[in-house]
């Protein structure tokens, strides 16, 4: 069992930036790869960004691309999601999710994650 908790939600300007954090505690945070998925009211989950269990492969949803970066420290337990050159869509409750595999393939369905945070809201103002 991994437990997850987001942090580093907030509310900013479009255009601006904001570090959200995902804290595993519980079950070793070894293989486990980690994704970032988002949902704005009314809308559907939807991927964001995700990263190996090595750090070394990641995917990213077309519209973050070159925006967002993610990135793990695996001593701390921790995965991060830097958003730059934020825009008023990016505005929702964004997820940490888990999911323990010794596969290379890094999953961008939610389907295939096992263990979700709480979630954390991202408001960015126009």
């Amino acid at each position: 069992q991994v437990q997850l908790v987001e942090s580093g939600g907030g509310l900013v300007q479009a255009g601006g930036s904001l570090r959200l954090s995902c804290a595993a505690s519980g079950r070793t945070f070894t293989w486990h790869h980690i994704g970032w998925f988002r949902q704005a009211p009314g809308k559907e989950r939807e991927f964001v960004a995700a990263i190996s269990w090595s750090g070394g492969r990641t995917n990213y949803a077309d519209s973050v691309k070159g925006r967002f970066t993610i990135s793990r420290d695996n001593a701390k337990n921790t995965v991060y999601l830097q958003m730059n050159s934020l825009k008023p869509e990016d505005t929702a409750v964004y997820y940490c999710a888990a999911v323990r595999t010794l596969s290379t393939v890094v999953p961008t369905s939610d389907g295939q994650y096992d263990y979700w945070g709480q979630g954390t809201q991202v408001t960015v103002s126009s």
